[in-house]
């Protein structure tokens, strides 16, 4: 167990690492909703938006709407929510972004996990009721991103750091090549001036043997842009096999900073106020 996972010592993997990693483990559950929470971790954090959401539900199914029923497929890929006829994505939570997943000890229907979201960068709280199989729900995310975390580090994630450094060094490369080509600059105004200084000082300018002038010098900005060791400009940027686009970068950066935070698996007690969760 890497050191980016955390869970009950006296707890095992439930599924084989091809039935994650090659395919999905799909369940049915409820979804009792997602709401914004301001912390990313926190057994605090899931019971009160728990509380919260299990509340509006109650008041939903006083009003004769019924719990939403939907499809989980879990995958090192992410944690899809699916229309389970239609089976339109209503939900995809990449691994990386989940930070804390839990199922309730007394309950063992009702089962939470935090998310990142991709486009707010808030973190939201998904509740969901299963047929009491929460805890094998939570452990089967956890296995996921154990899995998804191993692959990531072996397809990559390794030289995250290496690419940092590309980058700081393409970085200093284009700063050298301003500088060279601020120096060429001044060169050439200091041989434009040698030039014009040798023209008034002669009584005349001097031809060749043919008679014609001699050939101008020719300008330097014509150059093939070379930094100053004479090669051309490296570009780690630049398209082709091998090579990190600045948003796979960010991407890669994106995956190490969730990977790194973690993820916490908790069985704890949500069911702390009178209200039947049963919808």
């Amino acid at each position: 167990m890497n050191r980016a996972f955390s869970r009950k010592k006296d707890k095992t993997w439930m599924h084989t690492p091809e039935a994650l990693s090659k395919h999905y483990i799909p369940y049915s559950a409820k979804f009792l909703g997602s709401t914004e929470v301001e912390q990313p971790k926190g057994t605090e954090v899931v019971r009160d938006a728990v509380r919260k959401l299990k509340f509006a539900r109650h008041i939903k199914k006083s009003e004769g709407q019924k719990t939403p029923k939907v499809e989980l497929q879990i995958s090192i890929y992410g944690v899809k929510i699916l229309d389970p006829k239609t089976k339109e994505v209503l939900h995809n939570c990449q691994l990386h972004r989940i930070s804390f997943c839990a199922d309730d000890k007394t309950d063992k229907r009702i089962f939470t996990f935090i998310c990142k979201d991709s486009e707010s960068n808030k973190h939201l709280c998904y509740v969901f009721d299963s047929e009491k199989c929460a805890e094998e729900i939570t452990l089967t995310i956890g296995q996921a991103f154990d899995l998804a975390y191993r692959k990531f580090l072996e397809s990559g994630g390794k030289d995250v750091e290496t690419r940092k450094q590309i980058a700081g060094l393409q970085k200093r490369i284009q700063e050298l090549e301003t500088e060279n080509i601020e120096l060429k600059n001044k060169v050439q105004d200091l041989e434009n001036q040698l030039r014009i200084t040798q023209v008034h000082t002669s009584p005349s300018s001097t031809p060749t043997r043919n008679g014609t002038q001699p050939p101008p010098v020719p300008s330097r900005s014509a150059e093939i842009k070379r930094d100053l060791f004479g090669a051309e400009p490296f570009d780690p940027f630049s398209c082709g096999a091998g090579d990190f686009p600045p948003d796979i970068q960010s991407k890669l950066d994106e995956m190490q900073e969730g990977f790194k935070m973690g993820l916490t698996l908790e069985g704890t007690v949500f069911c702390l106020d009178p209200l039947d969760s049963r919808c």
